[in-house]
């Protein structure tokens, strides 16, 4: 029987086996080759911090803490590449033997998804370049709500996956300078891969000033936090320029004090813009919608126009996943966006 990851309780993961079921008419089987972790979904749901504010409950648009906010077992994992091992009667746009990508997708050894789901691996595309549609999704939509434009100094805080995704966008419109901001040494190193202009140590610096100080004293017009830090986000409204823009994009647990908006926040008077690309209707709807930015995000991905290599680090096998996938909560300076190869 085919194997998956998944936590059966609060920093429990396993592996187990599950059943290789019949395909419908319009579904494919999928062999896995490789996949990739979202680190700050799962965290929050692996180690149980979203739990405390309950289920959200989208007709109410809010959360119910009466309810259960994480329900275990869980599946881990978030994005998978595989070859096509069986398609269903109906299926015509694949055969066996073709390479696929899909996002939502666990880490399982076999996969079987809605053909209509599954995007093709284009010619030369890396494996590493399609688990980062995802994170890239979003980091086009933090863009797009920061309105970044051409010649923008833009200031990223939390260079996880979304963040070093959205520096290399940035460098894509055409901002100058894009300062990359984070505490560990090889999210710094992975930001320099990726291109920045500049990188900040915040463990070591006053990352508000080391941005105005790059900015002949006026700040970023554009700051996006994707830490998750509520020091980073106080970071971001100290660096932001008057009446500049900053990004919130992270999903974290409840921040504790130490946000002061009585402060640069008070004086500088920025917009401070919740973003969130699989939020619809998009804020630029109906011109855009999820969908389009993926489209957009999968076509620069396909095309080598970013640099996933530095990302997807560490890169393990599958039968080490008990061990290595709890090391992305403890042992982040090793870890940016878990990759896993499959037998």
């Amino acid at each position: 029987m085919p194997r998956e990851l998944v936590a059966l309780a609060k920093e429990q993961a396993a592996l187990r086996d599950y059943a290789s079921l019949p395909l419908n008419p319009e579904q494919i089987r999928v062999r896995t080759r490789f996949a990739a972790a979202k680190h700050g979904t799962e965290m929050a749901l692996f180690r149980g911090y979203a739990s405390p504010r309950g289920r959200y409950d989208p007709d109410y648009q809010l959360f119910r803490a009466e309810e259960a906010g994480v329900r275990y077992p869980l599946n881990l994992g978030n994005a998978c590449v595989g070859d096509v091992i069986e398609v269903g009667a109906a299926v015509k746009q694949f055969q066996p033997g073709d390479a696929v990508f899909r996002s939502n997708s666990s880490f399982r050894e076999e996969h079987i998804w809605q053909a209509a789901s599954a995007r093709a691996m284009p010619a030369g595309m890396s494996w590493q370049a399609a688990v980062c549609l995802d994170p890239a999704d979003f980091a086009l939509g933090a863009l797009r709500d920061g309105h970044v434009r051409m010649g923008d100094a833009v200031a990223l805080f939390g260079m996880g996956a979304i963040g070093l995704l959205a520096l290399q966008l940035a460098k894509l419109a055409g901002a100058y300078p894009v300062i990359a901001i984070d505490p560990l040494e090889n999210r710094r190193a992975a930001a320099l891969a990726c291109g920045a202009d500049m990188v900040i140590d915040s463990a070591r610096q006053d990352a508000g000033l080391a941005i105005k100080e790059a900015t002949n004293k006026r700040g970023a017009d554009v700051c996006i936090e994707y830490s998750g830090h509520h020091l980073a986000l106080q970071g971001a409204l100290r660096g932001v320029t008057y009446l500049g823009t900053v990004v919130a994009g992270a999903w974290p647990g409840a921040y504790p004090a130490g946000l002061d908006f009585g402060a640069e926040a008070h004086m500088n008077r920025p917009k401070l813009i919740f973003s969130r690309a699989c939020s619809e209707p998009n804020p630029d709807h109906p011109n855009w919608d999820e969908a389009r930015l993926l489209d957009v995000c999968w076509r620069l991905l396909g095309a080598g126009q970013i640099n996933c290599e530095p990302i997807v680090q560490p890169i393990v096998n599958f039968n080490d996943l008990l061990v290595e996938y709890p090391k992305i909560a403890t042992h982040p300076n090793q870890n940016i966006k878990l990759g896993v190869r499959f037998p």
